[in-house]
């Protein structure tokens, strides 16, 4: 029951963080976001303390540490790819074009039509 009570207040500070900047419109923009930015983090906060809050900030940190993982493409091998890609995109369409043209003439050849 306190789990879905934190829940409920994590969704109501962000709320007030976002009715905050509206209700605060005649103030300058800076203190409206710092409005908004404190109501998100202090929803953050409240939501981490709930089993479900630690389960997604845990699946954060394994996404943030996979990703420092990925070995990123030179810039070497992303040329090479994009030059084979268009290289074969071309290909592609000159085959298509061929295509098409063929079938248009078999299509006027069997309605007995001449070009």
């Amino acid at each position: 029951m306190i789990d879905k009570i934190k829940l409920v207040l994590s969704v109501l500070l962000f709320a007030a963080g976002v009715a905050g900047f509206y209700l605060l419109a005649d103030k300058a923009l800076v203190l409206r976001i710092l409005v908004v930015i404190a109501g998100i983090v202090a929803a953050a906060l409240v939501f981490k303390m709930t089993p479900v809050g630690e389960t997604a900030f845990g699946f954060v940190n394994d996404s943030i540490a996979e990703a420092k993982r990925v070995v990123w493409p030179t810039r070497k091998e992303t040329v090479q790819t994009t030059m084979v890609v268009f290289f074969l995109v071309v290909i592609m369409a000159a085959f298509l074009w061929l295509v098409d043209i063929g079938f248009s003439q078999m299509i006027q050849w069997v309605l007995g039509r001449s070009a």
